[in-house]
């Protein structure tokens, strides 16, 4: 798998995983009110943040081979 693919591969899974928190969320309370059955905001914040600075790593990777691939070109040109 090449450089680019696995920044895609990263940033499918942050984009999952920050839809999940997020619907997560926008359920608590809609559906039903079991009793004990609570969402950990922290807990969601930190799935969040994660998912954000996963998505920012993986976008960074995808540019920095796109400067690679670029330079690499100017030399066989």
């Amino acid at each position: 798998m090449d450089i680019l693919g696995i920044a895609q591969v990263g940033l499918n899974q942050a984009q999952g995983q920050v839809e999940k928190t997020a619907q997560r969320i926008a359920g608590v309370g809609a559906l039903s009110q079991v009793p004990g059955d609570s969402v950990s905001l922290s807990d969601d914040m930190v799935s969040l943040m994660t998912g954000k600075n996963q998505f920012e790593a993986d976008l960074g990777l995808a540019k920095t081979a796109d400067e690679m691939t670029k330079q690499t070109l100017n030399l066989l040109a």
